[in-house]
């Protein structure tokens, strides 16, 4: 099953996450769930992403677990290999996107451009990831891609913080918004998971 709208739903706010130790991949995704967020979106943009990844999915099994910053074909693979749930790319090629859908697992395929968003539903999809959100033109550019395509649904992410979400959560093609703001580096760097987890609680209770 490809489409995404049932990840979309889990949560008002995806949590973007880079680990550089895996040793902090289960108490960061328990300190996630304790929030209220049950869901967690893992980017491969270090070595280790994807042993943080396995130990998500083996030892935190009421936390959704996807894998980020999809790349390449073989990321995917590798991706969904180590336990990944779902799989979310920055941009979108048809050799790429063909790949993920190839997984089996949801796909969250990253556009920019209305042109962007034609071709991905030219596959069959009618979620997508809206990135960088902020650079791109923010919540008037996403409400106006809304009138030509206003069945396509979104996870804008890149630049949102707690403050400007309720900006994109109101519009209603945005499903939920994706940020990185709930665990922020110097937090887990000291391991101040309750920090994380009060950081969940409010993105939590934000309003669709």
């Amino acid at each position: 099953m490809a489409d995404a709208s049932g990840v979309l739903g889990v949560s008002p706010v995806i949590p973007v996450v880079t680990i550089d130790d895996p040793q902090d991949a289960v108490p960061l995704a328990r300190a996630l769930v304790d929030g209220g967020v049950k869901i967690i979106e893992l980017t491969l943009r270090t070595t280790s992403a994807l042993t943080s990844l396995k130990l998500i999915a083996d030892e935190v099994p009421e936390i959704l677990v996807g894998a980020g910053t999809i790349l390449t074909p073989q990321q995917a693979d590798d991706a969904v290999a180590a336990g990944a749930q779902f799989l979310v790319s920055p941009g979108v090629t048809p050799a790429l996107l063909t790949a993920m859908l190839s997984t089996g697992v949801p796909v969250l395929p990253g556009v920019a451009t209305v042109g962007e968003v034609l071709a991905v539903l030219e596959q069959g999809l009618d979620t997508m990831k809206f990135f960088p959100a902020g650079p791109a033109g923010g919540p008037k550019y996403l409400a106006a891609i809304g009138a030509p395509v206003p069945h396509v649904r979104f996870c804008p992410t890149g630049g949102i913080s707690l403050a400007t979400a309720p900006d994109y959560l109101k519009l209603p093609n945005v499903a939920c918004v994706g940020g990185s703001w709930l665990t922020p580096a110097d937090a887990v760097a000291a391991k101040d998971w309750a920090r994380i987890t009060t950081l969940a609680s409010g993105a939590a209770a934000l309003a669709r």
